[in-house]
């Protein structure tokens, strides 16, 4: 079977936000199909994997040939630095999740950062879509994150490996832990009123935040680093291990408690 994202209108092409989430949707699509090829187990995460990065390469090539790319799965020539446009992308985010259905949390993360001075940039446009609930969240109708409906705190953490700091931070916040998969999903969760923080130290890139705290940011959500300085993208060096998105009323006492206690 061969995929075919069709063509974007007009009004997309003519808007980045409404690309970025028309970007995330293709390879959605395109992942949905590949997991109905039979695959299993690491064929399937290293098919999903190249299927998607594959088809984002080709479809920013095309509708905006003059904007740098990095690309979780592409090789990093640096080439990007040197542009004022740089598409930061996530193929397939959450890809352990992906290979196990029907398991709906994992996504597809599409980033545009533009350059507002010789060494500063900012995240002007993001999606994030969870293809298995048919969900795409992006900055051009950002979600409306309504009231808290939990008494205590929720704060999303990893399946696998939840970073041994968050269970102390929950200790504080007397919180309930929430685990599930991808970090775009976790971070959506917090604008889903799921859970009202994700917390996260130990190890991510550009690509796995990028278009997450774009939405993030656009809904009015809380996002930094977790000793509460900014997150910046599209540096030479891409590691970027840790972040905040939570609540506004909840980021005081996070980072209060990150500056005291360290994440160790």
């Amino acid at each position: 079977m061969t995929f075919d994202p069709g063509t974007p209108s007009a009004e997309v092409l003519a808007d980045d936000h409404l690309l970025a989430a028309w970007l995330a949707d293709a390879a959605g699509g395109r992942l949905l199909e590949v997991r109905e090829e039979g695959l299993e187990g690491r064929e399937l995460k290293d098919a999903g994997d190249l299927a998607a990065h594959t088809l984002l390469m080709e479809l920013v090539a095309r509708y905006r040939p003059e904007d740098g790319v990095l690309s979780e799965e592409g090789k990093d020539s640096k080439e990007r630095l040197a542009k004022d446009r740089v598409w930061i992308i996530d193929p397939l985010d959450g890809t352990r999740e992906f290979s196990e259905p029907p398991r709906d949390d994992w996504a597809v993360h599409v980033a545009l950062w533009q350059r507002t001075g010789p060494d500063t940039g900012e995240l002007i446009a993001g999606a994030v879509a969870q293809p298995a609930l048919g969900e795409t969240f992006h900055t051009g109708n950002p979600p409306v994150v309504p009231p808290a409906t939990s008494a205590r705190p929720r704060i999303a953490v990893s399946r696998s490996r939840p970073p041994a700091f968050v269970e102390a931070l929950a200790t504080e916040l007397d919180a309930e832990l929430v685990p599930m998969g991808s970090a775009g999903v976790k971070v959506i969760s917090v604008a889903r009123d799921l859970t009202d923080a994700y917390v996260h130290a130990g190890g991510q890139f550009e690509w796995d935040s990028a278009a997450p705290v774009a939405v993030a940011s656009a809904a009015g959500l809380f996002t930094s680093r977790v000793d509460g300085s900014p997150l910046r993208y599209n540096q030479d060096d891409v590691y970027l291990p840790d972040l905040i998105v939570c609540r506004p009323e909840l980021a005081e006492r996070i980072v209060a408690f990150v500056q005291e206690h360290g994440v160790g």
